[in-house]
C-alpha cells in the first residue's frame, strides 16, 4: 500500500511539472501552488453551487411565486438548461486551462475587448454572489448565537464572515481544498438526513399537492409569468460552477479534471438538490402557514425552517439552522476563491486599475492575497449599496451568465478555426448543438431576471454596463495579452 501511495504521489508530481511547462507555453509562469486533485476540483464547483444555500435562501421566493408546482418542475428545468452551459464551458476549459477561465477563453476566441468585458462581468457576478451568500449566512448565524437580528448586528456578522473567508484563502489553497472536500460530505449527508427524517417521521401531503399552483405572490400576473419569475430560486443556486476553471492553474492535470469538476458539480447538485426541494415541499403543512410563519419574538421565519420546526420540532429546527450556517459558510469560502482568481488573472494581464497591486502573490503561501481582500471588500460594499439580497442574487445570475455566454458564443462562432485544437475533454459532433442550447437558455434566464417586478435589478445591471463602458473608454488602451494558444 505504501509503495502504491508513493508511486501515485510521484505520478502526480510529474504531472504537475508537465502542467507547469504547458502553462508556460500559454505565456504564464507557475506562480500559484499546483496541488489540487480531481475530487477537490469537483468539490469547489459543488460547494459554490451549494444546494443547501440556494434552496434555504430563496425557497420562500420560489414558493411564493409559483407554489409547489414551481418546486416540482422548476428545479429540473433549470438544471437541464444549466447543464448545457456547463458542458459548453467544460469543453473550453479543457482547451485553455488557465486561471481566469471565461476571461481567457474570450481573449483567445474574440480578442482583448471581449475578454475585458467578460472578466468584469464575471467579477461582478462572483462578487455579488459572495455578498448574497455571506449575508444569507449571517441571517442564519445570528439567531443561532441568540443575538437580535437588527441591521447593524447582521452587517457586523456579515463582515466577520467575509474576513474569515479572506483569511483562509490568504493562507493557502490547501485549506480551501480540504474544507471544500468536507463541504461535500456536509451537503450530501445533510440532505440525506434531513429528507430522510421528513419522509420517515413527518406527516406529508398527498402526491397531487406537488402539482398545486396556488401562489401568494404580491405581483398580479398570469401564473405562467409568476412561474418564470420563481425560477430565480433554482437559477441562483446554479452560479459559480466555473470555479474549477478559475483554479485550473492550481489543479494537477487540469485538462481532464477541471472540465469534469464543472460538469459533475452541476449533475450531483441537480440530483441532491431535487431530492431536497421535493422532500421539503411534500412535507409543507400549509402554504400560507409556512410563508407567514413567525418566531416567538414575532420575527419572520424562513419557510424551510418553518416546515422543519412544524413537522420535526424545535431541536430539528436548530439542527437545520446549524446545517444552513455551515453550508453557506463553505459556499462563501469557495466563491471568494473563484472571485479572487478572476481579479488576479485580469490584473496579471494589466486589465484593471492598480493592476500591479492586485496581481501580487504572497511568496510564502503562493496565493493572490491582494485580490482576495479586494474581492471581500467589494462584496461588503456591494451589499450595502444594493440594500437587498434579492437584488444582489439577481445581479449575480446575470453577471455570471453574461460571462459564461460570451466565450461560448465566440467558441461556437469560430469553431472551424480551433476544433482541431480542442483538449481531451470535448463534446464531439454535438458541440454546436449544445452551444446553441446553452446560449438560448442564457438569453432566456437573463431576460427573466431583469423583467418586472425585478426593475431594480434591471436598473442595477444597466448601471453596471454603462460604468464598464465608461471605464473601458476612459482608461485608455489596455495591455491585456491573449494566452499563446496556436489555432493554426
Amino acid at each position: 500500500m505504501d509503495n502504491k501511495l508513493k508511486s501515485f504521489a510521484q505520478s502526480e508530481e510529474l504531472q504537475a511539472q508537465r502542467d507547469s511547462r504547458e502553462l508556460e507555453r500559454f505565456g504564464y509562469a507557475q506562480e500559484l501552488l499546483r496541488s489540487m486533485g480531481g475530487f477537490s476540483t469537483f468539490a469547489i464547483s459543488f460547494t459554490i453551487i451549494s444546494i443547501i444555500t440556494g434552496v434555504f435562501t430563496l425557497y420562500d421566493y420560489g414558493l411564493q411565486m409559483g407554489g409547489p408546482l414551481e418546486m416540482t418542475l422548476g428545479w429540473p428545468l433549470v438544471s437541464l438548461g444549466t447543464l448545457f452551459v456547463a458542458l459548453s464551458m467544460a469543453e473550453l476549459c479543457s482547451a485553455i486551462p488557465t486561471s481566469g477561465g471565461t476571461y481567457h477563453w474570450s481573449a483567445e476566441l474574440g480578442g482583448p475587448t471581449w475578454a475585458w468585458f467578460t472578466a468584469w462581468f464575471n467579477i461582478v457576478g462572483l462578487v455579488t454572489e459572495t455578498a448574497g451568500i455571506g449575508y444569507g449566512c449571517a441571517t442564519y448565524l445570528v439567531p443561532v448565537l441568540g443575538l437580535g437580528s437588527s441591521h447593524t448586528v447582521l452587517l457586523i456578522a456579515y463582515g466577520l464572515i467575509l474576513v474569515s473567508h479572506a483569511l483562509i484563502n490568504h493562507y493557502g489553497i490547501q485549506w480551501v481544498a480540504r474544507l471544500s472536500d468536507i463541504s461535500v460530505t456536509v451537503h450530501i449527508l445533510g440532505v440525506v438526513v434531513l429528507v430522510g427524517a421528513l419522509l420517515i417521521f413527518a406527516p406529508k401531503q398527498r402526491l397531487g399537492f406537488l402539482l398545486n399552483h396556488e401562489t401568494f405572490s404580491p405581483v398580479h400576473a398570469p401564473y405562467f409569468w409568476l412561474f418564470l419569475l420563481g425560477m430565480l430560486q433554482a437559477q441562483w443556486t446554479y452560479t459559480g460552477y466555473d470555479g474549477p476553471a478559475q483554479v485550473s492553474e492550481e489543479t494537477v492535470n487540469p485538462r481532464h479534471r477541471a472540465p469534469w469538476g464543472i460538469v459533475m458539480g452541476v449533475v450531483v447538485s441537480a440530483i441532491f438538490g431535487y431530492i431536497l426541494v421535493l422532500g421539503l415541499t411534500w412535507a409543507i403543512p400549509s402554504l400560507s402557514g409556512v410563508l407567514n410563519a413567525k418566531d416567538s419574538a414575532g420575527n419572520s421565519l424562513p419557510a424551510v425552517l418553518a416546515i422543519v420546526v412544524s413537522r420535526l420540532g424545535e431541536r430539528a429546527g436548530r439542527a437545520v439552522l446549524l446545517l444552513a450556517v455551515a453550508a453557506m459558510w463553505f459556499c462563501g469560502l469557495s466563491t471568494l476563491t473563484s472571485a479572487s482568481r478572476v481579479i488576479y488573472a485580469l490584473a496579471r494581464d494589466k486589465g484593471m486599475p492598480m493592476a500591479t497591486l492586485w496581481s501580487r502573490t504572497n511568496s510564502k503561501h503562493r496565493t493572490p492575497g491582494a485580490a482576495i481582500w479586494l474581492a471581500a471588500g467589494l462584496a461588503f460594499v456591494g451589499l450595502i449599496y444594493s440594500g437587498s439580497v434579492a437584488v444582489v442574487t439577481s445581479i449575480s445570475v446575470v453577471g455570471c451568465y453574461f460571462a459564461y455566454a460570451t466565450p461560448i458564443y465566440l467558441g461556437w462562432r469560430t469553431k472551424p478555426q480551433w476544433v482541431d485544437k480542442r483538449g481531451p475533454w470535448h463534446l464531439g459532433r454535438r458541440s454546436n448543438l449544445i452551444n446553441l442550447l446553452a446560449l438560448g437558455w442564457t438569453a432566456f434566464i437573463c431576460t427573466i431576471m431583469i423583467m418586472p417586478p425585478n426593475v431594480r435589478t434591471g436598473i442595477s445591471i444597466g448601471v453596471v454596463i454603462i460604468t464598464l463602458f465608461l471605464l473601458h473608454l476612459l482608461t485608455g488602451p489596455h495591455e491585456i495579452r491573449k494566452p499563446r494558444w496556436d489555432r493554426s
